[in-house]
């Protein structure tokens, strides 16, 4: 039970690692894709345990917005922090089934904006008792 409260005390910063985490991901794939091209003629798909750890990091993500929104001082916050991850789960999601075509630098926007809200969150819009987020604290 102390572990779990633990991992929701520190969610924005499990959030700000995943989403940097994922933008490292994101920019090593062109470059680790490239070189691999030199090595293996005809194959262009990636291997099936790389864009597997695009799912970990969207779930991951996810239950960390998820305890970050429910620890916040900040409606705006809560806001900001859901709507950028659904565009980041919506680029993930188009990425792999291919609704519609997108610039791949796309998917930096909502990544860095989970990371720096994350870590906007934890340093200045944390509830410290257990009535902090009443409607006068909320703006």
């Amino acid at each position: 039970m102390a572990t779990s409260t633990q991992w929701i005390k520190q969610s924005d910063v499990w959030g700000s690692m995943a989403s940097s985490l994922c933008l490292a991901h994101c920019l090593a794939t062109p470059f680790l894709f490239a070189a691999h091209t030199g090595h293996v003629h005809g194959h262009h798909s990636s291997p099936l345990w790389w864009g597997f750890l695009d799912i970990v990091f969207i779930v991951i993500s996810f239950v960390a917005v998820f305890w970050s929104v429910k620890n916040t001082s900040k409606k705006w916050m809560k806001l900001a922090l859901w709507s950028f991850w659904a565009v980041l789960a919506g680029i993930i999601l188009n990425e792999k089934l291919q609704f519609i075509a997108l610039a791949e630098a796309l998917i930096y926007v909502p990544s860095i904006a989970l990371v720096i809200l994350h870590l906007y969150n934890r340093r200045y819009c944390q509830c410290l008792t257990e009535n902090c987020c009443t409607k006068a604290d909320e703006l």
